[in-house]
């Protein structure tokens, strides 16, 4: 499903905001050499001095697809079939745009590594397509194009370079689910015997490429809205069989719901949502669950507005990142309170293993957090 406007932020290349926040003191060891310059400490991402630094894009695309592979190396997706690809920084971004997909809306990219990726095109129908590359976007394969006209894919996902699934709104009652063995090469659409009845008016929010996500090798959660409830779908057989669990997140409304997921672990796992219509207030638009997505706890100070992405700060276990159009959110505590860190407007957030964040959005903005 589409999500719809969002906020126009004012855009703000200034750090995080000067509320108070943890941080670490550390004891310097005698040396007579500095160490070489490496990937930041995780706590040095989270000083009142660090935020998000803007790099500059070239584009005035909308970017909601987003796949940080590291800090000098990420893909962003976004408006007029448009997909750029950065390998040092965000310093300068290469347009590497399937040719001819002028006319398609992407909304998730998956990046196998820094040179191979597959990413999907949204829509009724023929819209929904999925592309490949291999050599960092200097070309791309066409490998699905949805042939169903009642199937709308919104997001997708991958366990590891070869198995992954894509999720269309139910068709038939039920969600629709596609999936690949060969890390995209060819699609197929499972069989939908072990997917629970969609609620009336259900489906799941294209605004962050975060309404499918995956834990280890067989673990996927899909995140709902526009039901009257907001529910999370898990699977642990890639896709086969689904149990379903109600959150908190407010519904009801076909512009409410969960929209996003951040998965640390087979285990723990944050949602944030909302309602995206920027005249409408957004309360108890978070929630947390530490049992695979079983049960759901709202977070007790939730952020103060729709949120549309989230992710896990790397190497941590309580930190955490949401974004939206109004502003940015940091968790310590593994989603039981946020506070606002930032008023620029982006829509989707990921973070690699280096501790390489990026987030991006409307008018063609990318950033990195930085120290």
């Amino acid at each position: 499903m589409v999500a719809g406007p969002a906020a126009v932020a004012r855009p703000t290349n200034a750090p995080m905001g000067a509320a108070s926040y943890p941080t670490v003191s550390r004891t310097s060891s005698a040396t007579t050499h500095a160490p070489p310059p490496g990937p930041p400490a995780a706590a040095t991402l989270t000083t009142p001095h660090a935020g998000w630094r803007l790099k500059d894009s070239g584009s005035t695309a909308r970017f909601r697809g987003l796949a940080a592979v590291s800090r000098t190396t990420a893909w962003v997706a976004g408006t007029a079939g448009t997909v750029l690809r950065t390998h040092d920084g965000g310093k300068h971004w290469n347009n590497v745009s399937p040719p001819g997909a002028g006319a398609l809306e992407f909304r998730d990219i998956e990046a196998l590594d820094a040179r191979r990726a597959v990413v999907l095109a949204i829509g009724e129908g023929a819209a929904s397509r999925v592309f490949r590359t291999d050599d960092a976007g200097a070309t791309w394969t066409e490998s699905f194009r949805n042939p169903d006209p009642r199937a709308f894919y919104d997001c997708l996902t991958f366990f590891d370079k070869r198995h992954g699934i894509a999720l269309s709104d139910p068709v038939d009652g039920r969600y629709r689910i596609l999936s690949t063995r060969d890390g995209g090469r060819s699609w197929r659409v499972l069989p939908s015997d072990g997917m629970p009845p969609a609620q009336p008016g259900e489906a799941a929010f294209a605004a962050s490429g975060q309404c499918l996500v995956s834990a280890g090798s067989r673990d996927a959660w899909i995140a709902t809205g526009g039901a009257v409830t907001a529910r999370v779908l898990h699977t642990a057989d890639r896709g086969r069989t689904w149990s379903v669990a109600d959150t908190p997140v407010p519904a009801g409304d076909p512009a409410r719901g969960v929209f996003a997921l951040a998965v640390r672990d087979r285990a723990h796992a944050l949602a944030v949502g909302g309602d995206y219509r920027p005249d409408q207030p957004s309360p108890h638009a978070a929630a947390a669950s530490d049992d695979a997505g079983a049960t759901w706890t709202p977070a007790a100070e939730p952020p103060q507005a729709y949120r549309s992405g989230a992710a896990w700060l790397p190497h941590t276990r309580r930190i955490a990142l949401a974004v939206g159009p109004s502003g940015s959110d940091l968790t310590f505590d593994g989603g039981r309170t946020w506070r606002t860190v930032d008023n620029g407007s982006y829509d989707t957030v990921d973070c690699a293993p280096d501790l390489g964040c990026w987030a991006a959005g409307e008018r063609g903005r990318i950033a990195r957090l930085e120290p």
